[in-house]
């Protein structure tokens, strides 16, 4: 098995290159590919709010080109028994697809067609217009989902960072199929990215001309720093909800900051593991809430950590303080060797089981390899984790402690 190969960098027409990584394992049968732009919602022109995400649909949807039945790209792969899909997230897009080896070739070739020649017409965008509609009323109604877009948009207001990654209802009912084909043609396909292909072989007509459409990226947007956070929003009132959704949230370091590990081994020290100290807190000892999760993501300017909490109204308060407690007393003393240990093995053990799924390592590689800008590997990212002593998150802590924003959203009696 070849762990980690860079097996060729692809010329671009205007002299750039996009990495094509391979991890070889003649052992598969399938083979995985995922194709990362750095380009996401935050670069969604002003007033076109969900842009990128409409993209992703319809190249996704779009009816393939060349030769064979006109079906999608989606459409291609399962009906060879495989699975296809997309991500667009606030400054990268993920596309990806797991087949059979055998049919890697045709399958990396329909993939390059639907990234950089999709059929962006009229028809097809009403259609996938109205199943995005769908896609944002049904996050709407969920608290869960309405509180995280809420916590970014306090920790970055006035900022690309803090709008919603789905865009505004209002604002997608006014894009164009122009419009779609100059972002298409003047951002998507220039943005930097990386394909990832893990497998038995590397599909040829990746190694020979995978790419060759992409060139320099478009002008980068400003890197404006984030604004003050805004204001936190207040507990529900009891009488009025049954159930609420909190999210925590505060400003991390940027994604390419050497060290900013640490706040990822706070988030599993205050995760949904029961060996995490807010699992322990939360749910053994006092039984406030059974569904809780923390995370950190690095972005350009500046990073979010995360974390998200269901709870009954009555019980918001409690939880509040529970929170504030366990972050004082990390930031304070630090945590306590046996639960640093274990955080930091939950951190570790999070990569090393992406990466024995081989669709999930490809989706990883390629993820972080386009919000760095640098080549990632499975054993740089553990080795930088081994780094982290516990007075960084002890610091981390603190950071957190004295950024955290809480944003509340309730379901209603």
């Amino acid at each position: 098995m070849t762990d980690y190969d860079l097996t060729a960098r692809l010329p671009g027409p205007a002299g750039t290159s996009v990495p094509l990584l391979a991890v070889v394992d003649e052992r598969l049968k399938t083979t995985s590919i995922c194709f990362a732009l750095a380009h996401g919602s935050r670069d969604d022109p002003e007033g076109r709010g969900g842009i990128a995400h409409l993209l992703e649909h319809l190249v996704m949807s779009c009816p393939l080109g060349g030769d064979g039945p006109a079906v999608s790209f989606s459409e291609y792969v399962e009906r060879r028994g495989g699975q296809a899909n997309a991500l667009t997230g606030l400054e990268v897009m993920l596309y990806y697809a797991q087949m059979h080896a055998d049919d890697a070739e045709d399958v990396a070739a329909a993939l390059l067609r639907a990234v950089f020649e999709p059929a962006l017409d009229s028809h097809t965008l009403d259609r996938e217009r109205a199943v995005v509609l769908q896609e944002l009323a049904a996050a709407a109604a969920d608290p869960s989902d309405v509180v995280q877009d809420a916590v970014l948009a306090g920790l970055f207001p006035g900022h690309p960072l803090g709008r919603p990654v789905g865009g505004e209802p209002g604002q997608l009912a006014a894009v164009t199929a122009q419009e779609l084909t100059a972002v298409h043609r003047d951002r998507f396909v220039r943005a930097p990215g990386a394909l990832v292909v893990v497998g038995p072989r590397v599909p040829r007509v990746l190694a020979e001309a995978a790419v060759h459409e992409a060139g320099q990226p478009a002008d980068p947007l400003p890197r404006v720093p984030p604004a003050a956070k805004g204001a936190e929003d207040p507990l529900p009132d009891p009488g009025e909800a049954n159930f609420t959704w909190l999210c925590f949230g505060a400003r991390s370091p940027r994604a390419d900051v050497a060290g900013r590990a640490a706040y990822g081994v706070l988030a599993h020290l205050l995760g949904s593991s029961p060996s995490s100290l807010l699992y322990r807190t939360l749910r053994s000892e006092h039984g406030l809430s059974y569904s809780f999760h923390a995370w950190d993501r690095g972005y350009r300017e500046s990073g979010a950590w995360r974390l998200l909490i269901g709870t009954e109204a009555s019980a918001a308060g409690r939880v509040r303080t529970l929170v504030d407690e366990l972050l004082t007393g990390v930031a304070g003393q630090g945590p306590a060797p046996d639960d640093f240990d274990a955080a930091l093995r939950q951190a570790e053990m999070s990569l090393v089981l992406e990466s024995e799924t081989p669709l999930e390592y490809a989706k990883l590689i390629a993820e972080r390899t386009c919000s760095t800008g640098r080549v990632w590997s499975l054993e740089d990212e553990i080795a930088e984790l081994r780094r982290v002593g516990v007075d960084d998150v002890r610091r981390a802590a603190a950071h957190v402690r004295r950024e955290l924003l809480l944003t509340v959203r309730s379901v209603a009696s």
